[in-house]
């Protein structure tokens, strides 16, 4: 393959020609974490780093183990260090990392994980993210092996431009997306705060819009909705086509819809207006008793393991978040039967009693939720495009194809 002017090839990929490939063992060194005991572990103490405090790529203080014990100075962290998850039930987890800074500092770290330490940290951090060191990871995971040892960390080769300030420019800007990343994470954090808090004083009548008085009349949803169960989905042949396959798992956990398998068999059509409800889960059982919005008609047609729920009577979207709304499905999940899979009887489903206000005061309730989640929607594209970005972004100047200096 040709090379353009200033790069060379090497095992890693098109690299600068200026720029070297090292072992991670060359430029820095992975330390073993601490081995604790049951009985070391208080209300108090030192707090020991594990996987649970690395959430998104940044430390996280939700989750934690103290000790108290004579701890080795080697198995303190310090700042810049790269803390690494190598060794979890989870092969999806291992190679997962964060950066140590000022708040971890007297923290020590658990014996599942890594800390490497280098002068390098900034620009190698980032490598971390990067598909160089996650390939490698998984080269040697192997087939059934959830854990890296200290010697496959340190045998890890990254690309490395030997000047400090391109390795601090390139650290630099990425860190610069991270920060715009974590900002929006937090501005969406907060709005669908702000969505959970309206929808308990709005859809309980704790808080009443103005000019709306009155009692709400309680009413079951085999009143309200004309509910029936969905055929199996190999009546359907699904081959991509121009019609989606709603099923068991097309409703999240949040109560968004969720398609991915299409038909052109078209029958039992779902029409703007229809909720559809999961009825069984061989999971957690997160998603039985949510409900998705059916928004257009022609669209979708109902699989299997789904109820779907046709009103007949009253504001559609604002029943979709009345039904999502943490009590109402609390009290279908308490109804769940089964073990290997879950399952929501019909009859369950028409008995739930829901609180049901007079429909201009429906209609009010869902356009302010709606739009909450429309500005929910939007944020959460922006971080999508954001996330991509970064990717792109890593993609280009950790490998040296874009140059900053």
């Amino acid at each position: 393959m040709e090379v353009r002017p200033g790069y060379k090839n090497t095992d890693l990929g098109v690299i600068p020609i200026d720029w070297d490939v090292k072992h991670l063992g060359d430029v820095g060194e992975a330390l073993i974490g601490l081995t604790y005991k049951p009985t070391n572990v208080h209300s108090d103490g030192v707090l020991v780093l594990r996987s649970s405090n690395i959430q998104g790529g940044i430390l996280v203080f939700d989750d934690n183990v103290f000790v108290r014990m004579d701890i080795p100075e080697k198995c303190m962290v310090k700042k810049g260090d790269i803390l690494i998850c190598v060794r979890n039930g989870s092969r999806d987890l291992i190679g997962k990392c964060a950066y140590i800074d000022d708040r971890a500092l007297g923290m020590a770290f658990g014996a599942f994980m890594t800390v490497y330490r280098s002068t390098y940290h900034p620009f190698i951090f980032h490598q971390f993210q990067s598909r160089v060191i996650k390939r490698q990871i998984h080269e040697h995971l192997g087939a059934t092996i959830n854990q890296i040892t200290n010697k496959s960390l340190n045998s890890f080769r990254i690309p490395l431009p030997p000047k400090v300030t391109e390795q601090t420019a390139i650290a630099e800007a990425l860190t610069d997306a991270d920060l715009f990343i974590e900002s929006l994470e937090q501005l969406l954090t907060k709005k669908r705060q702000i969505k959970q808090g309206a929808m308990q004083e709005l859809l309980t009548g704790n808080n009443r819009l103005s000019g709306f008085k009155g009692q709400w009349d309680k009413k079951q949803l085999g009143n309200v909705f004309n509910i029936s169960a969905g055929k199996s989905k190999s009546s359907y042949i699904v081959n991509g086509g121009q019609y989606w396959i709603v099923d068991m798992g097309s409703v999240s956990r949040e109560g968004k819809l969720i398609v991915s398998k299409g038909t052109n068999f078209h029958r039992d059509f779902l029409n703007r207006g229809d909720l559809v409800m999961p009825k069984d889960d061989i999971g957690g059982g997160n998603i039985i008793g949510k409900v998705g919005y059916i928004n257009t008609d022609g669209t979708y047609v109902l699989g299997d393991h789904v109820y779907r729920l046709e009103a007949n009577g009253g504001n559609s979207l604002f029943l979709s978040f009345l039904i999502n709304s943490y009590r109402v499905n609390n009290e279908l999940r308490r109804k769940v039967i089964g073990t290997a899979q879950l399952g929501l009887g019909r009859k369950s489903v028409e008995e739930q009693e829901i609180p049901f206000p007079l429909p201009a005061e429906q209609d009010a309730i869902a356009e302010i939720l709606s739009d909450m989640d429309y500005e929910i929607t939007v944020l959460e594209d922006k971080l999508t495009k954001a996330r991509q970005i970064k990717q792109g972004m890593m993609q280009e100047l950790l490998t040296g194809r874009r140059r900053l200096i």
